[in-house]
């Protein structure tokens, strides 16, 4: 590739693609799906995230391949319900990484996102002066509520959230379905923050984990998803109840069309501004592979010699 400007842009590639029972190889300079029904040519080029279910087998010579066309590679469960590992793909710019670490270590920006999160997921606005330890205690009145809520709709009862890691089977089948719905959420979130080439280590609200703000994000959704079908799990189902959970997961996760909201949603959380990350080009100076840090210092410095 003589011009990285002649690759497509991101923003006219496909979001994803998801494959399962099926070999991946590599055709001409692409890749090829092939299955009981044949083989199907897929573009590379113009695919940002290939999702790998169960039952898949990937040679050698595709994911190269895909790696020459910058596509995000992600090996993962049924639909996408158990996230596993994942290979880099081509998001180029560190421009939103760099926005969100910026955020997160600035006490006042920092909780200006948490306050955009408390809004997104409650359609309240709180007030502005309001510190990140009210805005948890209000948070967990209106967790506590949906939970509440959703008992009364179900009938289903609820005594609190209440399990044991050690101890899977001491937990009551909500609380069970609750952990496995949960679980299958952070697999679909991990998917979009990895593409979109942020850091899942870099909460806001939660903080200390690799995976903090895959706890952060999935947040946002819990009282739409997770927590309807774990009550709804829990009323009708008396066994192979989590296998039930993650079928239903599954069918949700596409029927709404989740993963497709994820990315617009955290950059709209963290303000990121789209034109700005357009302009970050990383070959704008042929010379350079990407732009060099000066301390402001040091600039000042430059352009009072000039």
């Amino acid at each position: 590739m003589e011009d990285l400007h002649l690759l497509p842009k991101t923003r006219d590639s496909w979001s994803y693609l998801y494959v399962e029972h099926a070999k991946i190889d590599r055709h001409e300079k692409s890749i090829a799906v092939h299955d009981v029904n044949g083989y199907v040519p897929v573009p590379a080029a113009s695919l940002a995230m290939l999702m790998l279910g169960p039952g898949t087998n990937v040679t050698h010579a595709a994911v190269q391949a895909l790696v020459d066309n910058n596509c995000l590679v992600i090996w993962c469960g049924e639909e996408n319900v158990r996230f596993y590992a994942y290979g880099a793909g081509g998001t180029r710019s560190a421009y939103g990484l760099l926005r969100q670490a910026r955020l997160a270590s600035d006490e006042a920006t920092r909780l200006e996102v948490v306050k955009q999160m408390y809004r997104m997921r409650f359609k309240e606005t709180p007030d502005w002066a309001m510190t990140v330890e009210q805005l948890r205690g209000m948070e967990g009145v209106r967790v506590r509520e949906s939970y509440a809520r959703a008992s009364k709709e179900s009938g289903v009862e609820w005594s609190g959230r209440n399990y044991d890691r050690t101890d899977w089977a001491a937990a009551d089948p909500v609380n069970r379905a609750l952990s496995c719905a949960n679980s299958c959420l952070y697999g679909l979130c991990h998917a979009a923050i990895v593409s979109a080439g942020y850091s899942t280590a870099i909460g806001f609200i939660h903080t200390g984990k690799q995976l903090s703000f895959v706890y952060d994000i999935a947040d946002l959704y819990k009282v739409e998803v997770t927590i309807p079908i774990a009550f709804e799990a829990a009323r009708e189902v008396t066994e192979n109840l989590e296998r039930t959970v993650r079928l239903r997961c599954r069918d949700r996760f596409r029927e709404t069309k989740l993963l497709q909201r994820i990315i617009p949603d955290i950059q709209r959380l963290i303000g990121e501004d789209k034109t700005a990350v357009e302009e970050f080009a990383p070959d704008s100076d042929p010379a350079l592979p990407t732009d060099l840090w000066t301390p402001e210092s040091e600039r000042h410095k430059e352009e009072d010699s000039d």
